[in-house]
């Protein structure tokens, strides 16, 4: 892939991972697990233990990976190699750990990518402010795929192809 696409994608990755990062931390900044399971059932307090973790974890990752982009954007000569590293971890660690979320509290169901309708499904019906939270960076998570696809395997495969046998 020529430089400048991958210095583009950099770029593009850092933005969306940023504006998720900010999303996701004003939620989990403004929201206890009290609040979510008030007069709930059990089953309900575990679902949302399990749902603050994913996203906690989701966050810590965002973040690493925003980080990482940040200093392949800010070196003084571009570097492609380190930049598709990044990239495939940023593919790896945040679009995979969005859509495949550890606890499983949501899912993406594919039956409805392409009908307009929301294509994230959770387990137990959530409180608004969950639904909204993950709804509102669904968005950039399914941009950072959509940008990112090549990195799931092809990326690995090149690498492979470059070493010495």
């Amino acid at each position: 892939m020529p430089q400048a696409n991958i210095q583009q994608l950099c770029v593009t990755a850092k933005e969306n991972l940023k504006t998720a990062i900010s999303r996701i931390e004003a939620f989990l900044n403004q929201t206890t697990l009290p609040q979510l399971t008030e007069g709930q059932d059990e089953e309900a307090v575990l679902f949302y233990r399990r749902f603050l973790s994913d996203l906690r974890q989701l966050l810590v990752f965002c973040e690493v990976c925003e980080e990482k982009l940040g200093i392949v954007l800010r070196r003084g000569t571009f570097d492609p190699e380190s930049a598709e590293k990044t990239l495939y971890h940023v593919y790896h660690d945040c679009v995979n750990r969005f859509f495949y979320p550890k606890h499983e509290s949501y899912s993406e169901d594919g039956r409805y990518a392409y009908t307009g309708q929301d294509a994230i499904r959770f387990r137990k019906k959530p409180v608004r402010a969950v639904r909204d939270v993950i709804l509102d960076v669904t968005k950039l998570f399914e941009e950072l795929r959509d940008d990112l696809t090549y990195y799931e395997s092809n990326y690995l495969t090149e690498l492979r192809m470059r070493q010495p046998k």
